[in-house]
């Protein structure tokens, strides 16, 4: 089967590998579009681990990926059936043509619809579980730090759960006009704009009712701390490239905000959400996939990858076809 991995530090090596098979009460499911993530950059393309890291994970680094079940030796799915599949670890990760996956890690797909459009809703669903965690916004104000896939997924579902101000915060322009088309109501530049003030201009000068670090990065961190009023909501989803980042500890203790970490690949229940995401759109009340940017082949991963990391052509998000 065709697949790919990590060969050193943004290297990718294409090469034929043995397909999986599927033990008892599994699937074997034939991948047809996989996607890149941010977390895929910051955990593992964009880092330099030892030299002993490399060849890397089979697979690996994709989690978002989507298929067709070729083989079926458990009940809850059968051959034929469109599904999301979530690589566990006992499996390869998504850069694969073919992976073997347990019931408990796939979420069953509407047989219409371009698969492009539905892997959105695993990205997607992982911020309904944050949003979730969060609490009622209806009528509040929610500014969320940075518009990549992950901030347009929070824009949107923030707005379609009432929130009175929706606030896209990015240093890219063009991020900023696709949170306008998601639901926002305000952007807002930190690169042009001090964005303190522009935040209390906004809702009046006492900060935002909640707060989205969907960036990753250890200023986007500390800026939610800045952002927020006074025992407000402050909920973390991006991913650090590091484990220890410096903390502004006497902004966070002014504060005093509720912090709410959510790593939804982390819970029990790793499909719940994402089953939750595709109701949604399935009913038509959001539409995940509008952010997919670009299509490419599978054999281009490289650029894919390079895309993303570099943020080239004003990409939100790529979607390769096996």
């Amino acid at each position: 089967m065709k697949a790919a991995r990590l060969i050193g530090p943004k290297q990718f090596e294409l090469f034929e590998a043995d397909t999986p098979t599927a033990g008892d009460g599994q699937c074997l499911i034939k991948l047809e579009k996989v996607s890149v993530c941010g977390s895929d950059i910051r955990s593992e393309y964009d880092r330099l681990f030892p030299e002993e890291h490399y060849p890397a994970r089979l697979g690996a680094p994709c989690h978002e990926c989507a298929g067709t079940v070729v083989e079926s030796r458990c009940d809850e799915f059968h051959e034929g059936q469109r599904v999301i599949v979530i690589p566990g670890a006992d499996t390869s990760h998504g850069l694969v043509e073919y992976i073997a996956s347990r019931p408990s890690r796939m979420i069953a797909l509407p047989d219409e619809g371009d698969l492009s459009d539905w892997v959105m809703c695993q990205p997607s669903g992982t911020v309904l579980y944050s949003c979730q965690r969060m609490g009622n916004v209806l009528g509040q104000d929610v500014a969320i730090v940075g518009q990549g896939g992950i901030g347009l997924s929070f824009t949107m579902l923030a707005a379609m759960m009432g929130a009175r101000r929706v606030i896209g915060i990015d240093l890219l322009d063009y991020r900023l006009e696709w949170a306008k088309s998601f639901g926002a109501t305000h952007t807002i530049n930190p690169g042009k704009q001090e964005v303190v003030q522009a935040i209390q201009d906004i809702v009046g000068g006492e900060g935002a009712d909640a707060v989205v670090e969907a960036a990753g990065f250890p200023d986007a961190f500390n800026m939610c701390f800045r952002l927020i009023k006074q025992l407000g909501t402050v909920v973390l989803f991006g991913i650090q490239a590091s484990d220890t980042i410096p903390l502004e500890h006497n902004q966070m203790m002014d504060k005093q905000p509720i912090i709410v970490p959510t790593v939804a690949a982390r819970t029990p229940n790793v499909t719940a959400h994402i089953e939750r995401m595709v109701e949604l759109k399935t009913r038509g009340l959001v539409d995940p996939g509008r952010m997919v940017t670009h299509r490419i082949g599978f054999d281009d991963l490289q650029q894919a990858y390079d895309m993303y990391t570099d943020q080239e052509d004003e990409v939100i998000k790529v979607v390769m076809s096996l």
